[in-house]
């Protein structure tokens, strides 16, 4: 009876162990499901985030919603010119290009397409026999001021007289800009030189490297300035060599790009003298005003009237950086 009883204890016993252990198995299971769940979860957490960080990037190299809109107002302009005018040259489809593939339009878009279109058209055409030159003259701003057109540039001059040691002298500077409105050269012409053997002289103040085979609508280019300035500068501000030499070439530069920006306001907005030749004037010089008719210098002066100059000078080099005011 003793054994039976010790018996049934120990099974009872064992039963309890057993059971004990079956809880405690149970327990760990629930308790290492959520960490398991959780790890899975995890991995598709992170595989989520590379997806996304995928799309993300993918989507940050397309084009936004307003460089579709430009882009589409920029191929549509062109393809307007190519029916109405006026015409689309070489430089425009390329920069149209270029605008496209910084904004990260894919190849295969219709836009690249078109303009191949807008390019074939052009090339088809036979080449117009290009404008003859026009010459335009009057006050405006306070200046008298000759504009002359050439077939893909822009002449602006102004004239500059004063009094040095009892001498009087008068210059004429002269600003020639590109197509895109950049400059090619500054020239000074000595009318009357504070040292007579030098009048009708012409020195190349600043002259842009290599300018007629630049991109139209650079941004930076090397220069070429004239070591020594001649003494008549002073005529245009009298304290000019009292100021540091990068800042006198980007005055220089500058002061042409101001002219026009005067120049446009004056026609725009009121009656400018000198659209009636004077006696002895040149009677193939048109008023000023006839310039906003201009298909080759209006574009070029709205352009020049845009842009803003600075000017880094060392010993070995020139550099000129455009920007916009």
């Amino acid at each position: 009876m003793v054994c039976a009883v010790k018996r049934t204890v120990v099974a009872r016993a064992g039963h309890s162990k057993v059971g004990q252990h079956f809880e405690n198995h149970k327990g760990e299971q629930e308790r290492r499901r959520p960490s398991i769940e959780f790890r899975r979860d995890g991995h598709e957490f992170i595989r989520w985030r590379e997806r996304l960080s995928q799309t993300t990037t993918r989507w940050n190299q397309m084009p936004t919603k307003e460089n579709k809109r430009q882009a589409k107002g920029l191929v549509e302009a062109l393809e307007l010119r190519t029916h109405a005018g006026p015409p689309v040259r070489e430089n425009e489809i390329l920069s149209a290009r270029d605008f496209l593939r910084e904004h990260d339009f894919s190849a295969a878009s219709d836009y690249f397409e078109r303009l191949g279109q807008i390019q074939n058209r052009v090339g088809a055409r036979p080449i117009a026999p290009p404008q003859a030159k026009r010459n335009y003259g009057g006050e405006a701003a306070g200046w008298w001021m000759q504009v002359q057109s050439v077939y893909d540039h822009v002449l602006l001059s102004t004239c500059h007289q004063g009094e040095f040691n009892l001498r009087r002298g008068r210059v004429k500077i002269s600003h020639r800009f590109n197509q895109a409105g950049r400059i090619d050269f500054v020239e000074l012409k000595f009318l009357r030189s504070l040292q007579p053997e030098l009048d009708g002289g012409i020195r190349k103040l600043i002259t842009v490297k290599n300018y007629p085979g630049l991109r139209k609508d650079w941004h930076e280019a090397e220069a070429f300035a004239l070591r020594v300035l001649p003494q008549e500068l002073i005529f245009l501000f009298q304290d000019i060599f009292r100021c540091p030499r990068n800042e006198v070439l980007g005055w220089l530069i500058n002061i042409g790009h101001r002219a026009v920006e005067d120049l446009l306001n004056d026609v725009r907005t009121r009656p400018v003298n000198g659209c009636v030749p004077g006696p002895g004037g040149n009677p193939d010089q048109l008023c000023l005003k006839a310039v906003l008719a201009d298909e080759v210098a209006l574009p070029i002066l709205e352009q020049a009237a845009a842009l803003e100059s600075a000017v880094e000078f060392d010993d070995q080099s020139v550099v000129v950086r455009y920007h916009h005011k």
